[in-house]
């Protein structure tokens, strides 16, 4: 019962970031800023706090990771009012009243806070609207991202609890549904970063994140490449980091996503059962998931289970496009087309 609820209640959270996606205004723009502020706090807290700190011994990169990672809430807040459209210092000004709150309460605060800011910016004349900013909108946004801190702790946080206690009840059957849940959210609008960041995942759950979507870049890389989906720079793309080719992604998600659940699913099981754990939050991304792995785990344990995901993800792209074979697919081309037509059309 435990796995079913905490099963269940990540893919409502999924499914209400995939409707804010798409429904809010600026819903995308709004959710790449939080995959950009997980990258600025997260990963370099984990390169240089659980690598450079902890692996090499080097306190000052150690030092150097710990300001990162405190950083979260600051940088959630600056990035999402820049996607609204605030200007940078005024975006900064934000962004800094959030210091020493988590990522999630960061966003949320920054992404509220700063449409009030952009009709001040509108009403009020210039010089001005500076004064009332920093009365009015800097305690403002604090106060939200404070009052949202015991709600992200009772709600995400506290599924990210479930799926980390449950992981040690039934690793493989949380190896099969973290591995193909993360892996297909590392192709869509709400990246794998953002979301085990906001859950706060650690341990065996993180390992899980960490070295399937390690996996998922093969796997995408002979998808993409199979199926035609573009040309090779978008092949490359894609597996190097999959929101590159979001449109591509959107405009094809039932082989995508199938695929990279099929391929995490299997990825997943492989880490379930090896013990390796990651206790690097936030670090569900190819290269720098793998990197932190080695501050955790043994060295050659880790290379093997990263070679296994690997080999899973090369068999399951190509399996995805054996069973998606005959599927009609819309192509980097045709997309382009599209667009060119949207724009002809409102020209005219």
């Amino acid at each position: 019962m435990e796995i079913i609820k905490g099963t269940a209640l990540l893919l409502l959270v999924l499914g209400l970031f995939s409707l804010f996606s798409y429904k809010a205004p600026k819903g995308m723009k709004a959710m790449a800023a939080l995959a950009g502020a997980a990258c600025a706090a997260f990963l370099v807290e984990a390169f240089q706090l659980f690598v450079g700190g902890d692996l090499l011994g080097i306190k000052f990169l150690g030092e150097v990771g710990t300001a990162a990672g405190s950083m979260g809430g600051v940088a959630a807040a600056a990035l999402v009012a820049l996607a609204v459209g605030v200007s940078p210092v005024y975006a900064l000004l934000l962004g800094v009243s959030c210091a020493g709150l988590g990522l999630l309460p960061g966003f949320i605060a920054g992404y509220l806070v700063a449409f009030l800011v952009k009709l001040i910016e509108k009403k009020v004349p210039g010089g001005l609207d500076l004064i009332v900013i920093i009365i009015f909108c800097a305690p403002l946004v604090r106060f939200i991202g404070e009052l949202m801190v015991p709600v992200v702790n009772a709600t995400l946080l506290n599924i990210g609890g479930i799926i980390t206690e449950t992981a040690n009840s039934n690793p493989i059957l949380m190896g099969i549904i973290l591995g193909g849940v993360i892996t297909v959210v590392a192709t869509a609008p709400l990246s794998s970063m953002a979301l085990t960041a906001m859950l706060g995942l650690t341990g065996m759950p993180m390992a899980v994140g960490a070295l399937a979507v390690f996996g998922s870049s093969f796997m995408n890389y002979v998808l993409f490449d199979r199926m035609k989906f573009g040309d090779r720079r978008t092949t490359i793309s894609v597996a190097i980091e999959p929101l590159t080719q979001a449109h591509i992604i959107s405009a094809n998600p039932i082989p995508v996503y199938v695929t990279n659940f099929i391929g995490g699913a299997g990825a997943g099981v492989v880490i379930a059962l090896s013990g390796l754990i990651n206790n690097a939050t936030g670090t569900a991304t190819p290269i720098a998931g793998l990197a932190v792995m080695y501050g955790f785990n043994d060295p050659m344990k880790v290379t093997l289970v990263a070679l296994a995901c690997a080999a899973i993800g090369l068999a399951s792209g190509f399996l995805g496009s054996i069973i998606f074979k005959n599927y009609k697919i819309k192509t980097v081309d045709q997309l382009n087309q599209i667009e060119s037509e949207k724009e002809e059309l409102l020209a005219s």
